[in-house]
């Protein structure tokens, strides 16, 4: 059964049907051949999206467009211009420091891609960077994103493996602090090797001080988020829906750039980009509930308790084969088909599901830059309108300081561990 259900998957990947497609119907097909119940069908598809952790992704994706359509992001590009954007180099850091602040709101790399990839973009040619350099450093400060809270893909984690959402959402905090610093670091020593240009903004503490005070309420939006995480007033789901009415009130009452058409836009907007997503999430729980009738994960899960191999060296496996997942397979449906199967046998062999989720997320965002089903590379390629194989030239040298940042969180459990360890007692 497990055979048929992999190869009809693969065919249809390869003829390029979409990937929901091909994981709802190849699962169908084989539900059908093995006369199991046609029931199981629908029953699997609509319990799959009964979950209150789920209603955080179209709020987080709601929130993110309502900020996008108000301006925020040219507040916060701004203001860290001003701050930062004379060293050599500046508008790259710039990039990435924006990055991090806008993924406390929007929670996907495309998301921020989309937002910010334009603007970032533009201001690195007009400063005199090279096409690929600005192309590169753009996809790669948008994988920070998923990784600091909120984060779409480790909510559909812990969702699909029933870890606890507010931890693992804590534990993204210091491995994208560590991304963050590395890609700097990177585009500094690139600063002096290859002579980048600085800012042409000049910048004066009465200017910093008046977008400082204008970008004040985009700033504390992360902070509000994190905030409720930390305290424990919220959990995903609440946090999400308060930031959606923050962007509201900020949106209407502070920047008055929130109309009814711009609100229309950004609820159409939402409304497809969470039925792309969830629509995977269907289909891939079919898929997982085939495997999980074949007993798959109870002998993958056997087969690893018997593998005579450390905690690390599972880590290491599990690495490789995510960063080959990445290639082929979209982020949430790697997720949904792989975690739940070998999460448990992980665990067991005494692995905390907290690292293994960071692991699992960071992986799948290197993915992201990577042909041939890299969604990064096609997107910057469309917004910077450069051919994709200079796309993917210019990324290449921001894959060092992420596998690096992967290969950290691989080595020290703690840098995903402590902070959650830190702020709550108990199990995951």
């Amino acid at each position: 059964m497990t055979l048929t259900l992999l190869v009809l998957f693969a065919a249809m990947l390869v003829i390029g049907l979409p990937v929901a497609v091909c994981l709802g119907l190849s699962s169908a097909i084989v539900v059908l051949a093995w006369h199991l119940p046609v029931t199981v069908l629908a029953q699997r598809l609509a319990n799959a999206l009964d979950s209150s952790p789920l209603l955080a992704v179209p709020l987080f994706i709601f929130a993110a467009n309502l900020l996008g359509v108000t301006g925020v992001t040219r507040h916060l590009f701004d203001l860290v211009r001003l701050v930062v954007g004379r060293v050599r180099g500046g508008v790259a850091q710039v990039s990435v420091l924006v990055s991090l602040v806008f993924s406390g709101i929007s929670g996907a790399a495309l998301a921020d891609i989309g937002a910010l990839g334009g603007i970032q973009i533009r201001m690195m040619r007009e400063q005199g960077y090279k096409d690929g350099f600005a192309a590169g450093i753009t996809m790669a400060a948008a994988t920070i994103g998923p990784i600091f809270p909120p984060s779409i893909p480790i909510i559909i984690f812990a969702t699909a493996t029933n870890v606890s959402a507010v931890r693992l959402l804590l534990a993204g905090i210091v491995p994208a602090l560590l991304i963050a610093v590395l890609l700097m670091a990177q585009v500094g020593l690139m600063a002096r090797l290859c002579k980048l240009p600085r800012d042409t903004m000049v910048p004066g503490l009465a200017a910093i001080g008046r977008k400082f005070v204008i970008s004040l309420p985009a700033i504390l939006a992360p902070v509000l988020l994190i905030g409720g995480l930390m305290s424990g007033y919220f959990g995903p789901t609440e946090v999400a829906g308060v930031t959606v009415a923050y962007a509201i009130l900020i949106g209407v009452f502070l920047y008055r750039d929130l109309s009814w058409r711009s609100f229309l836009r950004a609820g159409l907007d939402t409304v497809e980009a969470t039925a792309s997503v969830l629509f995977i999430v269907a289909n891939a729980a079919l898929f997982a509930w085939v495997l999980t009738v074949d007993r798959v994960p109870a002998l993958v899960s056997e087969a690893l308790s018997g593998f005579e191999a450390s905690p690390l060296a599972l880590m290491l496996i599990l690495n490789l084969l995510l960063l080959v997942v990445g290639m082929f397979l979209d982020s949430i449906a790697a997720i949904l088909i792989i975690a739940p199967i070998v999460t448990p046998a992980l665990v067991h062999a005494g692995i905390d599901p907290l690292q293994i989720g960071i692991v699992f997320v960071l992986n799948l965002m290197i993915g992201l830059l990577t042909p041939p089903v890299g969604m990064s590379l096609y997107m910057v390629s469309i917004i910077a309108k450069m051919p994709l194989h200079r796309v993917i030239r210019g990324v290449l040298p921001f894959l060092l300081p992420l596998l690096l940042s992967l290969l950290a969180v691989t080595l020290f459990p703690a840098i995903a561990t402590w902070l959650p360890n830190l702020l709550f007692k108990g199990p995951n």
